[in-house]
């Protein structure tokens, strides 16, 4: 069974979370094009859903074609959110970076026009077979959701990105397209999870189910005697063809590296049909994508209203868009909202509703905006909130009232050509008002899925904002109301407006470091904690109590006079010693605050984590902090640790925890002469993907190596390294392999049982392959050169033994080795035989090794 650890240990926060990054960008703007093409799509009735397994697995140029082109209501469902993958922008890892990722995707759809949707499935790494991630996503939960988000969309036409069996390529790949097909039988089945029309939806059965084929990987799935479709087509409204659409909203996927080369020209995609009615012409045969559809079995109410909308559609087209007044388009939207909200109550009913109303704001140029003054709401403070409106087209618009919260305000102002009517209020944030956490990491995970409890979040690819505003306008003759966020907006003095989203946090927070501590069980040692403690309100006159909770280590620490001013810290130090910690080998120092004034009493103990990218939101989530405290039989041989980064990877804070002397090595400082000092250089995951300066430093880094140096390779891909010789980072020829041993349990065979790496100075046992997570390793060495060794050899279930996941060559005095074992994941998540393991091969030029 696969074991799943996320780097950060999620405990369930006992709350009911509501914020996190909804709205936290800034407001979208629209050109006259823009709403013309909005218009247009208020004409049509059709809807696609495409469902795949990760982010990166949506054909982006289909989704934009079928969304600004044939302006269907399109959805992407991944089925994950990304956790397992690699990070080539930063060293988060596991649910971290299915945060970065699940932004990703949603900077993607801002730009193709799709909608997102995820399941509770756990991207738990690469996995060779459909069974196993069916098993630990638990099949029925996974399908449930697919199923739901089905029954809600409703989608005329069901695409998979994946058929449902090897050609795949991966387990996940392979089981989404198993979910897709159940949910395509059973969520039109009354019988299968009858307990989802408790909350509004019915049965719903899509025409069909399509197999989108590809040509990519080596793997050709496409034939001429499928449906086929050219989505390469110019938008002269956008400017854009959609293959440059496309390509821009690929490239967000920034993280794994997926910049691509906009596209222009035609470009076929292919249909394989799998389930429902066959289509023969197009994906859509057979489906009345018009207003007509709402015709059968229709009141004469209904079919007057259809009627007239078909007319108001017709008039238009008729007399043309008026690019420099839309807003003079108003009226007919009002009309097309009179008649619409006249029809029997149906889906296609409430989505045009929604869409007609934002329409009529866009078109007018009504601006509603809420922001605070702070991005942080302190549980039991107040913020500041500053309501702006402006009818910027002049239109007749009345302002009525405004309620966010508990305020409900009247207004009833006639709002005037481009004067912006202000209304500054102050808002209270309740004690018991929830923390901002993704409400997927509210509850401690299960082995392969995250646990959601409500059923209205579960698809959702985000929480709700933390605070609404509703702004109830008359229009048009229409009584109607607006909800937008509430944001922290500021100016940066570079990158001018920004807004965030605004997140609930509560009175203080607390922060421990490091990490991990690392003793060594030879001998008696102590290691300091930090402990701060952060002040998001004034603390004036309280007694803080600090405590922290270790196994057979408790202290507690007083302090009377905790007096610190909002935004500031105070520093704790605890001395943490493993002279109780006997035959405990891992153990958890876990702090908790309590926070005293009079009878007042105001706990602390979670910690906020801020990821802060350029091309995404601002990410933030609460979880405990917490030390590893690791207690190993380990002795290192070697001091001083050259390390070059890669793509990110926190293996050289584990390094020092180990007791060495870790030295950052930047282009500029790889000469000879420098290199000489370190016993060891290490270079981070990707290094030689990521850096094109090491391509002219392979002389510099063999002289090293030849004059008696250790040079440790930790994996790579084999994009741009085949070429050169050994792909220019080894002395001796091999081929960089996509093969990989999923399987975190897999027996792990040592083939040459004396090799030092074995021996020196750690013993390595079977025992030192225990407790490890995800993965074995990733992309090992084949083709390897006589010279090297392999002394390890380990097997998924079913295949055949691989030699590949540590080679070792001398070359010259010294030793090159290259590894594709996922010390990245291992050494942070604190596996103690891979503290043992990495200490041996740092010290291999410390023995004299013969083959």
């Amino acid at each position: 069974m696969r074991s799943i650890r996320p780097l950060r240990l999620i405990l369930c926060l006992m709350v009911c979370s509501q914020a996190f990054n909804a709205g936290a960008q800034t407001p979208a703007s629209y050109s006259s094009a823009d709403l013309q093409q909005q218009f247009k799509k208020l004409d049509v009735l059709g809807s696609v859903l495409y469902i795949a397994a990760h982010p990166d697995d949506e054909n982006t140029r289909l989704l934009a074609y079928l969304a600004k082109d044939r302006l269907y209501r399109t959805g992407y469902l991944s089925l994950t959110r990304g956790d397992g993958g690699q990070n080539l922008i930063g060293d988060e890892q596991g649910i971290e970076l299915g945060l970065i990722r699940t932004q990703e995707l949603l900077a993607a759809r801002r730009i193709d026009g799709a909608e997102q949707f995820f399941s509770r499935a756990y991207d738990f790494g690469f996995s060779k077979s459909t069974e196993e991630a069916l098993s630990m996503w638990d099949r029925e939960k996974v399908l449930a959701d697919a199923v739901w988000v089905i029954r809600k969309f409703q989608p005329d036409v069901i695409i998979t990105r994946f058929p449902p069996d090897s050609r795949a390529g991966h387990g996940h790949h392979s089981a989404s397209a198993v979910i897709a097909h159940e949910a395509f039988k059973a969520a039109a089945d009354p019988n299968r999870f009858p307990e989802q029309f408790a909350y509004g939806v019915k049965p719903w059965q899509a025409k069909r189910i399509l197999w989108n084929t590809f040509n990519f990987g080596g793997n050709n799935t496409t034939s001429n005697d499928q449906l086929k479709l050219d989505v390469g087509g110019y938008n002269p409204a956008l400017g854009k063809s959609y293959g440059e659409i496309s390509a821009e909203s690929r490239s967000q996927h920034k993280s794994q590296g997926f910049g691509v080369p906009a596209a222009r020209g035609a470009s076929i995609e292919f249909f394989s049909f799998t389930d429902g009615e066959p289509a023969k012409a197009d994906i859509m045969d057979g489906v009345n994508t018009g207003w007509g559809r709402l015709a059968d079995n229709a009141s004469e109410t209904d079919k007057a209203a259809i009627k007239a909308n078909t007319e108001i559609f017709l008039q238009v087209k008729e007399a043309g868009w008026p690019f420099e007044r839309p807003e003079s388009m108003n009226k007919f939207l009002s009309a097309l909202y009179q008649n619409t909200s006249k029809m029997s109550d149906s889906y296609w009913k409430n989505q045009k509703l929604q869409e007609i109303q934002e329409l009529m704001a866009r078109s007018a140029g009504l601006w509603l905006e809420a922001t605070a003054n702070s991005e942080f709401a302190v549980q039991g403070d107040s913020i500041k909130l500053n309501i702006v409106v402006n009818s910027r087209s002049g239109k007749d618009i009345t302002l009525n009232s405004i309620k966010v919260d508990m305020l409900d305000t009247t207004v009833n102002q006639k709002l005037e050509l481009n004067k912006n009517v202000t209304i500054n209020t102050p808002l209270y944030v309740f004690a018991n008002k929830p923390v901002s956490q993704p409400y997927w990491l509210e509850k401690k995970m299960t082995t392969g899925s995250f646990v959601v409890s409500d059923q209205n979040l579960i698809g959702r690819p985000e929480s709700l904002p933390a605070y609404t505003v509703t702004f109830n306008v008359t229009f048009e003759g229409l009584s109607l109301s607006y909800t937008r966020p509430v944001q922290y907006k500021f100016t940066d003095p570079v990158k001018g407006e920004l807004y965030r989203p605004l997140v609930i946090v509560p009175p203080a927070t607390v922060t421990t470091g490091p990490d991990i501590i690392v003793f060594r069980q030879q001998q008696k040692q102590i290691a300091e904690m930090d402990v701060k403690l952060t002040a998001n309100k004034d603390f004036n006159q309280y007694k803080a109590t600090i405590t922290n909770r270790i196994k057979n280590n408790s202290e507690s620490k007083t302090d009377s006079s905790f007096n610190v001013a909002k935004g500031l810290s105070k520093n704790y130090a605890f001395n943490i010693s493993n002279a109780n910690m006997k035959d405990i080998v891992q153990d958890n120092a876990q702090v908790f605050v309590d926070l005293k004034n009079g009878k007042a009493e105001q706990p602390a103990w979670l910690h906020l984590v801020n990821i802060n990218y350029d091309h995404i939101p601002p990410i933030h989530y609460f979880y405990q902090d917490n030390a590893k405290i690791l207690n190993l039989d380990l002795k290192t041989a070697g001091k001083k640790i050259g390390y070059i980064d890669g793509a990110g990877d926190k293996v050289a804070f584990a390094l020092e925890q180990m007791g060495y002397e870790v030295t950052n090595l930047k282009e500029k400082d790889l000469f000879t002469a420098n290199l000489t000092q370190f016993d060891a250089i290490i270079t981070g995951v990707r290094a030689y993907n990521v850096h094109e300066f090491l391509k002219t430093k392979y002389e510099v880094l063999m002289e090293y190596v030849k004059n008696g140096g250790n040079l440790i390779v930790q994996y790579n891909t084999n994009n741009n390294l085949s070429a050169l010789k050994g792909g220019g980072i080894s002395p001796y020829p091999f081929t960089i392999s996509r093969n990989r041993v999923t399987d975190e349990t897999a027996k792990v065979n040592f083939l040459l049982p004396n090799h030092p790496v074995l021996n020196y100075p750690n013993k390595i046992t079977a025992k030192d392959f225990e407790g490890w997570i995800q993965e074995r390793g990733i992309y090992f060495a084949e083709g390897v050169d006589a010279a090297f060794q392999s002394p390890l050899s380990m097997a998924d279930p079913n295949e055949g033994e691989q030699k590949g996941s540590l080679i070792i060559a001398d070359y010259g005095k010294g030793k090159f080795v290259y590894t594709g074992l996922v010390f990245f994941r291992e050494l942070p998540a604190g596996v103690p035989g891979a503290y043992r393991l990495m200490a041996n091969i740092i010290a291999l030029n410390k023995t004299n090794n013969k083959k």
